[in-house]
């Protein structure tokens, strides 16, 4: 989990950097090279059939959330501060909490929604001042929160069925076919030290991805998930001296309450699972 916090902030502070290259040509590095980098993980059993999925209208589904989180978290990277935009990603769970009921049939119980609404609280005590000063970008975190959201779902039901480094290999080919579209709003020519860089993103992405899901495969969610918050720790380093962003006391007493929600979500979900577990067993 730490090497993948690791990987996922130094690609947003590598996304954040590249302003003055559309976000359609930074995407299709994220893209591109992620496909690259997922092809050293496939099986070799399944490498003449890698990309065969009996569940493609479910991918179709992830790729898309996936697709419209990826275009807001850019857009937010570059236009807000970065610890403003961790911050409010940290929010995630909670619209998923919110999702499963709706997409999953899920009960949601008093301890859920008492963290939803103290999540609730911190997005709106860290957008305030978007509010308050009518600045549209604050908009694309909570869009990204969303998108996610379903994402989560759409891998939880997909995961039962398929491999992670096919999910993500999808992805990342959606990503790149759709930069392609991009294409003429004008790329443009980067330097030799500029297309390493850019490269980054892709490569920071594909490898943070597989070890996000490999540390929930192999250690206990209660353990891994706490390090996550680390992002907000490396946002503000990066911010600070890349940028010279200081984070408000608004911005870090609303991540304080996002996070302490996320936290209350992810301790009854591990409940949860114990009663569920307990029972089969006893059965």
């Amino acid at each position: 989990m730490f090497m993948s916090i690791c990987a996922f902030s130094l690609m947003d502070v590598i996304v954040k950097w590249s302003i003055n290259y559309p976000i359609g040509q930074v995407m299709f590095f994220r893209g591109f090279f992620g496909i690259i980098f997922y092809f050293f993980v496939i099986p070799r059993e399944r490498f003449h059939n890698f990309y065969i999925t009996k569940r493609p209208g479910l991918h179709l589904l992830r790729c898309s959330s996936g697709l419209i989180a990826l275009v807001a978290i850019f857009i937010a990277l570059r236009e807000l501060p970065l610890a403003t935009v961790v911050s409010i990603s940290f929010a995630a769970p909670i619209f998923t909490t919110i999702l499963s009921i709706f997409l999953l049939s899920e009960k949601v119980g008093i301890f859920r929604w008492l963290a939803v609404i103290i999540g609730f609280i911190g997005i709106l005590i860290i957008t305030e001042p978007g509010i308050s000063e009518l600045n549209i970008y604050y908009i694309f975190p909570i869009i990204f929160c969303l998108g996610l959201s379903y994402v989560a779902i759409t891998i939880r039901q997909l995961s039962k069925t398929e491999p992670v480094w096919l999910i993500s290999f999808y992805f990342s080919l959606s990503i790149t076919l759709l930069s392609f579209f991009t294409i003429p709003q004008g790329w443009v020519m980067p330097s030799i030290n500029h297309l390493i860089l850019l490269s980054l993103v892709g490569i920071f992405g594909g490898v943070a991805n597989l070890w996000l899901s490999q540390s929930y495969k192999y250690s206990e969610v209660s353990l891994v998930t706490p390090l996550k918050y680390l992002a907000l720790v490396f946002a503000i380093i990066f911010g600070y001296f890349i940028w010279g962003e200081v984070p408000t006391i608004k911005t870090l007493f609303g991540a304080l309450l996002v996070i302490f929600a996320t936290l209350i979500i992810f301790r009854r979900e591990i409940y949860k699972k114990k009663i569920i577990t307990s029972d089969t067993i006893n059965d």
